[in-house]
């Protein structure tokens, strides 16, 4: 699986906190007492972030298992300060397909962030026949969701307004996303929709609710490292294109001195919760 360095991580996690979709968490608390529930299943945990999120707003008294496979995520992990309404915490060595899926029955809810997009299909209709045949919820956060848009703040003809060649680094971008991660062709763009399709096919109630970054000049170093990102993953995609998307890249960073735009960059969030009586 593609892995993530601790800089990335650090500077994402603030803005996935204010941006996930909080209207999921009082049905998801509220199923958590009905069920009984205390056990989650954490996959691709990274530095903790989805734990750090989800922990405080669960009931006390909650087991988590955090499944990485990346040995500078696993050391991060067992350095971590625990929340305090995480009476266990277990940190399991492993990918997503062996020791991922075999967590599966032994969890009440099985959460990641930032992950969907990078996995294939078949193996998210594997995580969610393992739910189906257990009856366990399921939480995942800020699946990448195909919108790059970037507009101005303030007066007419600000920084941020539309370029020419934003569509054209977009498309090559969420064409890039679709490549294989380690675990088949990646969902990319659609993996909200794809996952929460596949949760219905097997009678769950689900919940899709946009969770987008709304990005400025506070945001600058990340944005920054957004553009490179972009730039390449568009240039190997398009590389008789290399020369225009580099041109993009140098006048977005332009806007990003200028300080005066908003980026805005899709993730949807989904909450699936087994049919009653299962």
């Amino acid at each position: 699986m593609e892995t993530f360095d601790a800089d990335w991580l650090a500077l994402r996690e603030p803005i996935d906190q204010r941006s996930r979709a909080e209207a999921l968490i009082a049905p998801l608390c509220e199923t958590w007492r009905a069920r009984g529930w205390s056990r989650v299943l954490d996959l691709g945990s990274g530095a903790g972030a989805n734990l750090r999120y989800l922990a405080s707003r669960l009931p006390a008294g909650q087991g988590w298992v955090l499944v990485d496979h990346d040995p500078d995520h696993l050391r991060t992990l067992e350095h971590a300060e625990v929340p305090a309404s995480v009476r266990s915490l277990r940190i399991v060595p492993g990918d997503l397909v062996h020791e991922g899926l075999a967590a599966i029955p032994h969890a009440d809810l099985v959460t990641a962030s930032a992950l969907l997009d990078l996995v294939s299909e078949d193996w998210l209709r594997r995580v969610v026949d393992a739910c189906a045949v257990a009856a366990r919820g399921a939480h995942f956060a800020l699946s990448y969701d195909g919108e790059i848009r970037w507009s101005a703040d303030g007066e007419p003809g600000g920084q941020g307004e539309e370029d020419p060649d934003d569509a054209l680094v977009r498309d090559a971008v969420n064409a890039h996303q679709t490549g294989d991660k380690g675990l088949g062709p990646a969902l990319g763009s659609a993996a909200g929709v794809v996952a929460e399709r596949l949760f219905r096919r097997v009678r769950y109630t689900t919940q899709l609710l946009p969770s987008p970054w709304r990005l400025g000049a506070a945001d600058a170093p990340l944005v920054r490292r957004l553009i490179a990102g972009w730039e390449a993953a568009a240039a190997t995609l398009r590389p008789v294109d290399a020369g225009r998307i580099h041109a993009w890249a140098e006048r977005r960073r332009a806007t990003v001195a200028a300080g005066r735009f908003t980026l805005r960059v899709g993730h949807r969030d989904l909450l699936a919760l087994p049919p009653k009586g299962s």
